[in-house]
């Protein structure tokens, strides 16, 4: 090119040089051009289904790669062919085919049908085909086209949307979207409930202003899911959710399947869908049984290692080192003397308790027997071991949400270690007589005692009591236990 054209003046042409055409564009720049042509394969040669189009006498005009791939025919063979009878439609069913395809033609919008084609080797494909007219300048038809794809794979997609949808409209589970930044992108009806918010009001929300804990657990998980893909088995993750009456404890049983997008040639993740059911009823009712379960085989254990003990006395302590297994960190056994509880003989007397049996407070180890030297307890009146005796039924205590310095005062002014936060005394019981009181205490980090706690608690005081009282006929009458 010279220089004048480049600088955008016109020079005479020379003999050797056509005459440019002045009709319109049909270099590469313009859509019927060379390159126009490259683009418009390409399109259709990247397309997902197949298609092939035909011109107003059904002869076939386009032929694209996924065509190629489903009925084995190339392009080379299939364009030019007056429409499928003879090798892509067997004969009988050529005639109504072509019917059905070139009826679209004359036809508002698309139309679908679904028919069987032949493969180049001989095979037959059900395929399910959308047909529309292709308008002319004049607005008349000019061809059609035809998009296919097998009835398997269109079935397929029909069902993940449909499941897609069930999922997020009527699934009794909750299920979430969550995107690659771990915030919820899609929520059904299920999982809004859970969470205590609205389907739309929880999206694009970060986790930890829909939960109160278990937040730093669950992201965990989605991020691994995001980075190594879905977990082996599902996850239980205990969180506590906000909601306006307060914060509720749930443990959700949890399933994760990494997302990822099907048109990129690698797997690009787009997020993670959170597939929950709320266990927590099961899990209570599951641990539960298990305490129950570890309580009773403590209490078997307990009754043979106490028929050991040639002391009635020493097997008390048995009975009270067996029952503090995960149950409590500390326990007492003070027992009566110098008065008699007023249900016993009638005349009451100011109730003194003596220090008989305590475990260790300095670490672990078995129960010490202290009370040879029948030094009454200092407690103050309204202790809750007086309590106990007062009433013939357990007593639950506790220092409250208070600073630690507060508990500590609390503990020792009622003799306790200074670790303490929590008490259960429990009444020892045997012939109708109150022989005295078993504490168990709590230090810090522990739940307070409930009543299935107190329970316990007078299962083994049964089992002390008894053991007290054989101690007491050993040692004969006027021991000061009644």
């Amino acid at each position: 090119m010279s220089a004048s054209r480049r600088s955008g003046t016109t020079d005479e042409l020379g003999p050797d040089e056509p005459e440019p055409e002045r009709d319109g564009p049909k270099g590469g720049h313009g859509p019927e051009g060379p390159a126009g042509a490259d683009l418009l394969a390409a399109l259709l040669d990247g397309m997902d289904a197949a298609l092939c189009a035909f011109d107003a006498h059904g002869v076939v005009t386009h032929w694209n790669r996924e065509a190629e791939r489903i009925l084995g025919w190339s392009a080379a063979e299939a364009v030019g062919r007056a429409g499928f009878a003879g090798w892509a439609v067997r004969s009988a069913d050529a005639e109504e085919v072509e019917r059905r395809l070139m009826s679209a033609m004359h036809a508002p919008g698309r139309q679908v049908h679904e028919f069987a084609l032949l493969t180049k080797d001989g095979g037959r494909v059900l395929v399910r085909t959308q047909s529309a007219a292709v308008r002319g300048p004049d607005g008349e038809p000019a061809g059609l086209y035809c998009a296919f794809s097998e009835v398997h794979a269109q079935i397929d997609l029909e069902r993940s949307i449909a499941l897609s949808e069930a999922l997020f409209e009527d699934a009794s589970w909750g299920v979430v979207l969550v995107d690659a930044d771990l915030r919820p992108a899609v929520v059904n009806a299920h999982a809004a409930r859970a969470l205590g918010a609205g389907r739309a009001a929880a999206l694009g929300r970060p986790l930890g202003e829909l939960l109160a804990q278990g937040v730093e657990e669950l992201e965990s998980a989605l991020t691994h899911v995001l980075a190594e893909g879905a977990p082996p088995a599902p996850a239980e993750i205990w969180v506590g959710v906000r909601t306006p009456e307060g914060e509720r404890r749930r443990c959700w049983r949890s399933g994760f399947v990494r997302l990822a997008s099907p048109l990129a040639e690698e797997p690009v993740p787009l997020g993670v869908a959170w597939l929950f059911t709320d266990v927590t009823e099961a899990k209570h009712s599951e641990q539960e049984a298990s305490l129950l379960r570890f309580r009773a085989n403590q209490l078997h254990r307990a009754a043979r290692a106490a028929a050991e003990c040639e002391d009635p006395a020493e097997a008390a302590t048995v009975h009270l080192d067996f029952a503090l297994a995960g149950f409590a960190d500390h326990a007492l056994i003070d027992t009566v003397c110098g008065g008699t509880h007023p249900d016993d003989q009638g005349t009451a007397k100011a109730v003194r308790l003596v220090r008989l049996a305590a475990t260790p407070s300095g670490g672990p180890g078995p129960s010490l027997l202290t009370g040879r030297a029948k030094l009454p307890v200092r407690y103050a009146e309204g202790h809750p071991a007086l309590q106990c005796v007062d009433r013939i039924g357990s007593v639950r205590a506790g220092a409250g949400s208070v600073p630690p310095e507060q508990a500590r005062a609390w503990a020792l002014a009622r003799q306790w270690p200074p670790d303490t936060v929590h008490a259960l005394c429990a009444v020892l019981r045997s012939r109708g007589r109150t022989l005295g009181v078993v504490t168990f205490l709590r230090a810090f980090g522990r739940a307070p005692f409930e009543r299935p706690d107190a329970s316990y608690a007078e299962d083994v005081a049964v089992r002390i009591a008894a053991a007290l009282d054989l101690a007491g006929l050993a040692e004969g009458p006027g021991d000061g236990r009644e």
